[in-house]
């Protein structure tokens, strides 16, 4: 893992227990404590990136938030199996390369 804003979250999230969530804020004062909060909407956009591999699950008063229709407080939290698996049907298929001529 290359990037510091995810092995952050993951860090975080391993220390908890299962269904345990953080607060995204929690990840940007670990990374830049004096101006974490010029750091959170990377880390929000991390999140969002992260719930759509299936890899994180953003929610909102508990529950799971639709990733490209929210907004407000949320927390991050490991998924479930069926989060995981919602979230890899909505991803686009894959380009299979250049079309041939």
């Amino acid at each position: 893992m290359s990037d510091p804003i995810e092995a952050a979250i993951f860090e975080k999230l391993s220390a908890l227990g299962p269904g345990k969530s953080i607060e995204p804020a929690e990840v940007a004062k670990a990374l830049q404590p004096e101006q974490w909060q010029r750091m959170l909407p990377k880390v929000r956009t991390t999140a969002l990136g992260l719930m759509r591999q299936g890899r994180l699950t953003i929610t909102k008063k508990g529950k799971p938030v639709d990733p490209d229709d929210f907004r407000g407080v949320t927390r991050l939290r490991l998924p479930t199996e069926e989060e995981t698996a919602l979230a890899l049907s909505r991803r686009p298929p894959e380009a299979k390369g250049e079309l041939e001529d």
